[in-house]
């Protein structure tokens, strides 16, 4: 799986502020906190007060190895980082949707400079379809006109677009299923990428690791090719990494991989064995609950 950390975000004040004032220092913390990603997320906003990536881009291809993921609602301002950054194969353009005039211009980059494209399942005129059906639809759209357009598949990737548990609960499984619909319903086949801090967005900051965890292991069950993570979160990346290696070290361990297996496998929660006496597996498993729906969310799920 390709992790693309989310930590430089200039919805964070902290961000904000460093990226005005150019605070070298603060960015490279950033830098340094997210070397165990496989690629950083640059998200600047609709950038209109003037180029931010003339600075960012040169800093952070200076102290960094990684790919970036170039995340602006101004094309003006895509071009420019992509330009800035020169080799951009297995970079990301950060996105485009059902929006003909955003969609035109950022698939015109992708070929240009032959970069991975994140697609959203969305609608500008309606929003975010309610069911994976909806969303899958879009993507069958989205898809048809990027391959009209020339682009390969294996540098498509679909965002089924998480929705906060806190706000629409039952969102956490149609975006699962999505997931799944769009894995299997491609040939030549496509990816499929999710901000997973979403997922826990007005949640209880002591909350929101647990709810990301064990959305991570649904996800990767699911078949999810890439995630925009928060870096600083070692517990996940940890856990990601097992995953895919399949190498548990521990009980907990286990219980994640038997997790992320019975969404695979279109198994049952209730078939999954672990050791009721142990606290935080049954925190795991009532969250497991609330994502697949079985329990209803509160601030407190965890003890209920």
């Amino acid at each position: 799986m390709i992790l693309i950390g989310e930590n430089i975000h200039i919805i964070s004040k902290s961000v904000r502020e460093a990226i005005e004032n150019r605070n070298e220092n603060f960015i490279k913390s950033l830098l340094v906190a997210q070397k165990n990603m496989d690629c950083i997320d640059l998200n600047v906003g609709p950038a209109r007060k003037g180029s931010i990536f003339e600075w960012l881009v040169p800093f952070v291809k200076e102290n960094s190895d990684l790919k970036i993921s170039f995340d602006t609602t101004n094309p003006d301002e895509m071009k420019r980082g992509l330009e800035l950054f020169n080799n951009c194969e297995n970079c990301f353009i950060n996105s485009a949707s059902k929006d003909d005039e955003r969609f035109d211009k950022m698939t015109d980059l992708a070929l240009e400079y032959g970069c991975n494209l994140i697609l959203l399942t969305l609608d500008k005129e309606t929003g975010i379809p309610k069911t994976a059906d909806g969303r899958l639809e879009i993507a069958f759209e989205l898809y048809e006109k990027s391959i009209a357009k020339g682009l390969e598949s294996e540098k498509l990737f679909f965002d089924p677009l998480v929705l906060p548990l806190s706000v629409d609960q039952s969102q956490a499984m149609e975006a699962i299923n999505t997931i799944r619909m769009i894995k299997e319903s491609f040939d030549p086949p496509v990816k499929t990428v999710v901000g997973l801090s979403n997922v826990s967005n007005g949640s209880p900051k002591e909350l929101r690791p647990l709810i990301n965890r064990v959305f991570a292991c649904f996800a990767f069950g699911a078949g999810l090719d890439a995630a925009i993570i928060d870096a600083k979160d070692i517990e996940l990346v940890r856990i990601l990494k097992m995953l895919e290696l399949d190498l548990p070290e521990n009980e907990i361990d286990k219980l994640y991989i038997q997790i992320a297996n019975t969404v695979r496998d279109f198994g049952e929660f209730s078939e999954i064995t672990y050791d009721v006496a142990d606290e935080e597996q049954q925190k795991i498993m009532k969250t497991v609950g609330i994502i697949c729906g079985e329990k209803i969310y509160s601030h407190s799920f965890t003890q209920v």
